[in-house]
């Protein structure tokens, strides 16, 4: 696999960022690679996998074994750098939100050659990019084939949230409250699920020690209630890089990627 970070500037936030990039490679000769267990075309699927509220793009290849995953699968990943955004336009700060859904695709469309079909496009993060995931997931079901959230924030409106992390909150959501609105994946959910929207395949997983457990079995009752299949993996874990690899792991494994020399896709 190449890997490599890839400094630029950003017009939507107005500064220079990073993004973190894997590209599929197979070398023969490399001694330890894992098998790949699919070819990759000359454009190979993309993962857009992003990082936790106190992380950057580089995380995930500090603290997991993402890269040798990634070449099992002959997958892409693109790893962005968002601070403490949420992902979000922030009330009192940056745009991060049109700079992943807008300006990033493009960017990393340009420099480098990825698939842009929906089926060959995912999307997971931990913790603040699980939510991220399924918010960006949620808000462009066009875009994606799955999208999978790993000890996710996945109901940013309960109120002990809010109370833990209030000047964090008012700088990215102001002070409305966010219940029922885009910020809301719940109200995201039910919203898709009133139009009839094709929804990607959605993978959730949380230790269940992880203080966020609650809110994970929030958002998947009310998936249950609306009749949303759901990947679900609520076995013993915190929230640490330990559980964290393991279930980027499984999630890659879990992804619709095309079978060599098949048209059709397998789960």
């Amino acid at each position: 696999m190449a890997h490599m970070r890839c400094d630029f500037f950003s017009d939507v936030l107005e500064m220079g960022t990073s993004v973190s990039v894997i590209l599929p490679q197979a070398p023969r000769e490399q001694i330890g690679g894992p098998a790949p267990v699919h070819t990759a075309p000359d454009a190979p699927p993309v993962l857009y996998l992003l990082h936790g509220l106190s992380d950057d793009d580089t995380a995930w290849t500090r603290n997991t074994s993402i890269e040798r995953y990634a070449a099992e699968h002959q997958v892409a990943v693109v790893m962005p750098r968002v601070e403490r955004s949420f992902y979000h336009d922030e009330v009192h700060g940056q745009r991060f939100w049109t700079y992943l859904t807008e300006e990033l695709p493009a960017v990393v469309a340009s420099f480098f050659r990825v698939s842009q079909a929906r089926e060959d496009t995912f999307v997971a993060g931990l913790s603040m990019g699980g939510y991220g995931a399924l918010r960006w997931a949620l808000s462009e079901p066009e875009r994606f084939a799955a999208a999978a959230s790993f000890s996710g924030v996945l109901d940013v409106a309960e109120p002990g949230l809010l109370e833990a992390r209030a000047d964090l909150y008012e700088t990215v959501f102001g002070s409305q409250p966010t219940a029922g609105t885009d910020s809301d994946l719940l109200h995201l959910l039910r919203t898709r699920v009133a139009a009839g929207t094709d929804l990607p395949a959605l993978r959730v997983t949380c230790g269940t020690e992880d203080a966020l457990f609650a809110g994970n079995e929030r958002f998947l009752a009310e998936a249950r209630r609306l009749e949303v299949d759901v990947a679900v993996d609520l076995g013993p874990g915190d929230h640490e890089w330990g559980y964290w690899d393991a279930q980027v792991r499984a999630a890659l494994a879990w992804l619709p990627l095309a079978a060599d020399g098949d048209d059709g896709r397998v789960a």
